[in-house]
């Protein structure tokens, strides 16, 4: 085969090569209703068929824990390498987050048991088609209703409507949070500031009822990724750590009970050079014709001054097309990345242009996102790296 000369332009990635995740047969937002509907609360169906139903339930969601990062890391982590082939109902398989994997958008999926594109969080920051302005959905700022941001009830509503006892055993500074409101209300909750009070209370809370859905959540190996890179030494300690933390639960589960060890999405290190770094704000081709620049740097929302939405498309399509998948808002939809259906409300909070990387790259902004930007562990994408979690099960 020749090479490519100076003058050749490939074409760009096509879209139908994106790895979808699997929603509605294996994604996160199928696995609260799949347990739920197990425990008998109406309404809900179970969509991941290898699941088998049990009277208590647990999830244990460790951040930023990906299938692959798991798996290249067995001495760290023996306690959860030993239950790899338990993963999705013992098919040794994981699940995939959905699009963009990142944490506010997996949480809100996993706690609403809905795609983005209904419950309406589609990125770590999107346009509020009400004010015009970025709305960071992790921090919340500016902060706007949140129950008019996402309407729909949670699956720990429902359940404890439904008579089952539901708790979330997280840390404190997360109770009064919107984000915790719209995506992981209903039932008790118990802030406990180690991880191993959480691992003992939740144990407590699934002996608590007869029926029990119970979420606890450790975000520790997350912050060491980003700040550090998957691998280090920071990272490969809070692994052990979380390891210990889920043999802890495993081992105080009462009869009757399922533990299931999963996470909201994978991560990637990426060099520190031009080349994998693409600084938007410095990039005159990228910026012309962006009014916003939404999302984060490997699963961007791009919002084009009215009437340039084209444009900004073919340009970000000759300049990225071989690194990212670059559709149009419409053409995301139609491809399905943020799920079968997006709500109407939702429609404008997508950006005219989305990309979603499929090399080991970003789009950082120096200047607007300068913490954001200097990250070296980051997500968001569609690649293995990012979109697996597993699905990790122990039963009493």
């Amino acid at each position: 085969m020749s090479q490519l000369s100076a003058w050749d332009h490939p074409e760009p990635l096509a879209l139908h090569t994106a790895p979808l995740p699997e929603y509605g047969t294996g994604s996160l937002a199928d696995l609260l209703p799949t347990l739920a509907a197990g425990l008998g609360v109406p309404g809900l169906a179970a969509t991941i068929p290898e699941l088998t139903a049990a009277d208590r339930v647990c999830v244990l969601l460790i951040d930023g824990l990906g299938w692959e990062q798991l798996r290249a890391h067995a001495d760290e982590a023996p306690f959860l390498t030993s239950l790899l082939g338990t993963s999705r109902g013992g098919t040794g398989r994981p699940l995939t987050a959905g699009y963009p994997a990142t944490t506010a958008v997996s949480l809100a999926s996993v706690g609403t048991g809905l795609p983005p594109g209904v419950h309406g969080l589609p990125g770590y920051a999107v346009r509020n088609p009400d004010t015009g302005e970025l709305m960071n959905q992790l921090r919340w700022q500016p902060y706007t209703d949140p129950r008019a941001w996402q309407p729909y009830p949670t699956v720990f509503q429902l359940a404890q409507a439904a008579g089952v006892h539901a708790a979330q055993v997280t840390s404190p500074i997360f109770e009064h949070t919107p984000l915790t409101k719209i995506a992981l209300s209903g039932g008790s909750f118990h802030g406990r500031l180690s991880g191993e009070e959480r691992m003992d209370l939740a144990a407590e809370q699934l002996a608590a009822g007869d029926r029990s859905l119970v979420y606890t959540y450790y975000s520790e190996l997350d912050g060491a990724g980003h700040r550090y890179g998957v691998a280090s030494d920071t990272w490969r300690g809070q692994l052990m750590y979380v390891d210990r933390l889920a043999q802890r639960l495993a081992e105080q589960l009462p009869p009757r009970s399922a533990l299931y060890v999963t996470a909201d999405h994978g991560m990637v290190d990426v060099p520190f050079d031009d080349e994998h770094r693409i600084d938007f704000d410095t990039d005159w081709e990228l910026r012309a014709g962006v009014a916003l620049l939404g999302g984060e740097g490997r699963a961007r929302h791009v919002y084009a001054v009215p009437g340039a939405e084209n444009d900004v498309l073919t340009v970000w399509r000759e300049v990225l097309g071989e690194q990212f998948w670059v559709a149009s808002r419409d053409e995301a939809i139609a491809a399905g990345w943020f799920g079968p259906h997006v709500d109407e409300r939702v429609y404008a909070r997508l950006g005219d242009v989305v990309a979603a990387a499929h090399d080991d790259v970003l789009i950082i902004a120096s200047e607007r996102e300068p913490k954001e930007s200097s990250l070296v562990g980051n997500h968001g994408s569609m690649t293995p790296a990012e979109q697996l979690v597993p699905l990790l099960e122990v039963r009493s």
